[in-house]
């Protein structure tokens, strides 16, 4: 190596060195010397932002598509509703082994482990594409038994198929776009990932229409025009994002000549990334285990289960997003022994947390009708719909406070009571209370089990809040910041 090749080096390192010391520097003046309130306002409601319109951009992918999938026939929006386990299962495993990624990237950057980052970036790129190659699989082979394992209404199982084999045999980019933006990410360029999930929204919404309809000359696809308008977004993400990455990212030298995996960086991905994959994919159970039930009853009901859960997830989103930025606010001030300050920051977690979702409880109240409609909604679907919406919305503020507590939970290093909650609203309380309740052959019954769920869930949320304060919390020194 030559004399100028490793001056060049030793400079980039200490550009880099001041700019962590730059950003620990005011992220120490932040927790220490501000209020709660300040660093609430600056963290958390930033991240809440932040979240928003990071998660948004999914949600829409989803929602456009069921606006002018429902143009089509009702038949379709469900089978673009039956399809979403699978997508889910896709969004959990890409953002899992993303999330792996970025907080070993992250680490590596505080070690100032350079040849480490670029290692952890190449083998990133070799698990995209074994991610592409499973759902690639599950495309080819899969797409039609899921269906027919959930429904016997052939134009359902047809649209299905076309819809589910081009998401999944075209989710390269998909998986790309999650990878490399979670690279941004990890070097603090998260204003680059707006940049791109924005673009890739933008023309999903522009060739929905274009693709579905034939519009200016383009053939008409239907439903399979829906699937292409999503995956040619994604990719055109994916390839601005890996440009970005190549031209902006400084911090990762991106290079796979001579690459050959590496077991032990591998492993240490999937250690952090595998817990966030489970946790998503329980979701894609309880969304296939209900399409279930409620196929049994009409077509028109799992329609609206989904279309309830499209729209449940704008709602959801700026809770989740307040939850992530105040963890690093209640984990510092629990390393810096201020007892008064985490249990600050966790009481305007929840008091902010339980309005926002009391506005979505209102706003699902109110307007269900008007909601139902934006998916073309016929009589039949508007008469389940309606009470379903307002049956299921009551559940809202509950799932606020669950939310919000999670967020101690996860500061204070008991991660594995946020997974158990979970499970047990998905799968332990609301499928075999759903089940039970579809005995009755009403199904107006079945969407009870939503708030029933969350009631039994919010009572083991309360009992593990008891024994984190018990064991913990009350244990925090009495230590006092300015």
């Amino acid at each position: 190596m030559s004399k100028i090749t490793l001056k060049c080096k030793k400079y980039k390192r200490k550009c880099i060195d001041k700019a962590l010391s730059v950003y620990l520097e005011k992220a120490g003046y932040i927790f220490d010397s501000s209020s709660v309130e300040k660093v609430f306002n600056k963290l958390g409601l930033a991240q809440l932002g932040f979240t928003r319109i990071h998660s948004a951009h999914q949600a829409l992918y989803n929602i456009v598509d069921s606006i002018f999938v429902a143009q089509i026939s009702e038949n379709a929006l469900t089978a673009v509703s039956m399809a979403f386990p699978i997508q889910n299962l896709m969004i959990a495993v890409g953002v899992g082994t993303a999330v792996g990624v970025n907080a070993l990237l992250a680490r590596s950057l505080g070690e100032r482990d350079f040849d480490k980052v670029n290692k952890i970036a190449e083998n990133a790129v070799f698990l995209v594409l074994l991610s592409y190659l499973l759902f690639l699989i599950i495309g080819l082979f899969f797409a039609e038994p899921f269906f027919r394992s959930q429904t016997d209404i052939e134009e359902i199982v047809l649209y299905g198929k076309q819809y589910l084999t081009v998401c999944c045999c075209l989710s390269f980019g998909c998986f790309t776009q999650l990878m490399f933006e979670r690279m941004l990410q990890a070097t603090g360029k998260t204003v680059y990932t707006m940049i791109t999930q924005t673009t890739g929204a933008v023309i999903n919404i522009i060739l929905d229409p274009i693709l579905i309809f034939g519009l200016f000359g383009f053939p008409k696809m239907g439903i399979t025009g829906a699937a292409a308008a999503t995956v040619i977004g994604q990719m055109i993400a994916a390839v601005l994002a890996v440009f970005i990455n190549q031209t902006r990212n400084k911090e990762i030298q991106l290079s796979l000549k001579g690459f050959h995996p590496d077991g032990t960086i591998i492993g240490q991905i999937y250690a952090i990334g595998v817990p966030s994959i489970v946790m998503q994919a329980i979701g894609s159970v309880m969304n296939y285990g209900m399409n279930r039930i409620l196929i049994s009853f009409s077509s028109t009901a799992t329609a609206v289960f989904g279309v309830y859960f499209k729209l449940q997830s704008f709602v959801f989103m700026p809770a989740f997003g307040l939850n992530n930025g105040v963890i690093p606010v209640m984990a510092y001030n629990y390393g810096a022994g201020s007892r008064e300050r985490v249990v600050k920051t966790l009481r305007h977690t929840v008091t902010y947390a339980v309005c926002i979702m009391a506005v979505g409880l209102l706003i699902f109240q109110l307007f269900p009708t008007q909601l139902l409609k934006m998916f073309s909604a016929s009589d039949t679907m508007l008469s389940l719909g309606v009470p379903a919406l307002r049956i299921i919305s009551l559940s809202f503020i509950l799932a606020g406070f669950g939310i919000s507590c999670s967020s101690i939970f996860q500061a204070l290093g008991k991660a594995v009571y946020s997974m158990f909650v979970s499970i047990a609203r998905q799968l332990v309380a609301l499928l075999p209370v759903a089940y039970f309740l579809a005995q009755f052959g009403n199904v107006n019954l079945i969407w009870w089990a939503f708030p029933i769920a969350e009631l039994i869930s919010i009572i083991m949320t309360i009992l593990f809040m008891f024994r984190i304060f018990r064991t913990i919390v009350n244990k925090i020194g009495e230590k006092e910041m300015a």
